[in-house]
């Protein structure tokens, strides 16, 4: 394969996703933090198979954005974290769906807890609520996703100042998983999807939080602004010591991100949910979480490193 380094974007500190492809803070924190010990860490590009050597030296760093449907063992390096120059934000998903499409992620009342211990820690406007996806099938209606909301949003009052939600983007692999597991999705209408978004919209103000639409520009109004998911104005205003030149490079059609480096790998998250694209799913996943040596400079060989067949585009 071929090898390149890659220490910094044009020379300015970069943004570090950990990660969009997999939940590093559930899975790989231990091996994160050695990676940030050490100085560095090794990825492959997900489509050219390129092994980069990205820098996580704290000059080079401008900040990280962590993804996370289990943010507990983050909170325990926290202070280290900071203690060596980083400043970081957490997006944090709680959907409270049933176990039979999330068959490994915590409960919702220890996702809530774990959530607001975070929050206190680094401040509410550094740890955001994923509400995502809105996944509709039979008893999963509308009316059981308000209330859900509902209760999810009053727990977090406080706690949070935003909340970026979707609709689950229903491809071919994924309809089949959710199908073979008695799961029919249906993708409602754009009319009901507004319905139930400006309803959200509102349940959310109430608790002082914004609601945000992932790559759904036509949800967006009325309550709802256009989710910018890794945005570069909103960390260099929270972290404002840091010099920080990151262009919008959106990952996919209406998303508003900014330029970052992502150091996950696709099909290594044991969280296995079925909706997920970045999992193929089956024993291949846990066959390569097993193969994870927290003490290596890559999170897995890079053998497992493209994405599932069927993943939308990444850049």
């Amino acid at each position: 394969m071929e090898f390149s380094h890659l220490s910094g974007s044009m020379g300015t500190p970069q943004i570090i996703s950990a990660s969009r492809r997999t939940d590093i803070p559930a899975f790989y924190l231990p091996w994160f933090m050695g990676r940030v010990r050490a100085g560095y860490v090794r990825c492959p590009h997900p489509f050219t198979g390129r092994i980069l050597e990205v820098s996580l030296r704290p000059e080079d760093v401008h900040s990280i954005v962590f993804w996370t449907k289990n943010g507990a063992p983050l909170l325990a390096q926290v202070d280290e974290l900071e203690a060596r120059g980083y400043r970081c934000v957490c997006h944090f998903t709680i959907t409270g769906l049933p176990p039979s499409v999330e068959p490994r992620v915590p409960p919702w009342p220890q996702a809530v807890a774990a959530f607001v211990a975070l929050a206190r820690r680094l401040g509410p406007e550094r740890v955001w609520w994923r509400f995502d996806p809105i996944l509709l099938w039979g008893d999963q209606t509308a009316a059981v996703y308000r209330q859900r909301f509902a209760t999810l949003a009053a727990a977090l009052e406080g706690h949070t100042d935003r909340c970026y939600f979707s609709f689950a983007a229903l491809y071919a692999k994924v309809r089949r998983r959710l199908a073979a597991a008695g799961v029919p999705a249906v993708d409602p209408p754009l009319a009901e999807k507004r319905a139930l978004a400006g309803e959200l919209a509102e349940l959310a103000a109430r608790r002082g939080m914004r609601l945000l639409a992932c790559c759904g520009d036509s949800l967006v109004g009325g309550g709802i602004g256009k989710a910018h998911c890794i945005d570069a104005a909103l960390l260099a205003s929270l972290f404002p010591e840091r010099a920080l030149e990151a262009l919008l490079r959106p990952t996919r059609s209406e998303c508003g991100c900014s330029a970052s480096r992502d150091i996950g790998m696709y099909d290594t998250c044991p969280h296995q949910c079925l909706y997920c694209y970045a999992n193929q799913h089956g024993p291949g996943v846990l066959a390569r979480h097993r193969q994870h040596d927290p003490a290596a400079d890559m999170l897995v060989p890079a053998i497992s490193s493209r994405p599932p067949q069927g993943s939308p585009p990444e850049r």
